[in-house]
């Protein structure tokens, strides 16, 4: 399982690299659309493999969780990741206007740090409902019994991730 996911992650890199390279490098705007909207099959092989795995008879182990936080944690930030590196590739490929990096100090870095904590509320979501959902599509939690553990560790995932975004509410960081 690590190696397809491993594998899915390099698909993923490799996937938008040649999108952005056909939209600004190749000026082929269609296919770099193309590349880039075949994204989300990379997420579906690992979720579709795994699911397949353990329904074969595996039992679950760690991996077949870090699958769920992956295809999880994919959804959420992809689209984020999409727009930051397509920024960067319209700025160094095609002359575009550099992109604005995150901010960093006062309202506007809690605002944004408040946003990843959506994002990572959402990931941890979805994570923990392909954690259900594979439990309950294979049907014998002995051999699911691992997955379990996905639970509070997506829980502390997301308490961090609070504290942080908090962090930067309660004592946000100036200007010098």
């Amino acid at each position: 399982m690590v190696s397809l996911i491993v594998a899915g992650e390099i698909g993923f890199w490799v996937v938008l690299t040649a999108g952005l390279l056909a939209r600004y490098g190749l000026r082929l705007r269609r296919t770099g659309a193309v590349l880039l909207a075949l994204l989300p099959v990379v997420d579906l092989v690992i979720l579709g493999a795994t699911v397949a795995d353990l329904r074969g008879g595996a039992t679950a182990d760690w991996t077949h969780g870090l699958a769920a936080a992956y295809v999880g944690f994919s959804l959420a930030y992809g689209r984020r990741l999409v727009r930051w590196a397509d920024g960067h590739a319209a700025h160094r490929l095609a002359g575009g206007p550099k992109p604005a990096g995150m901010p960093k100090y006062g309202a506007p870095r809690a605002r944004y740090e408040w946003g990843v904590f959506a994002l990572t509320l959402l990931a941890s979501a979805v994570t923990v409902a392909l954690v259900a959902a594979v439990q309950w599509l294979v049907g014998d939690s002995a051999r699911t019994a691992a997955l379990d553990s996905w639970y509070p560790r997506m829980g502390l995932v997301v308490g961090i991730n609070l504290l942080v975004a908090a962090s930067y509410t309660v004592f946000p960081k100036r200007e010098k």
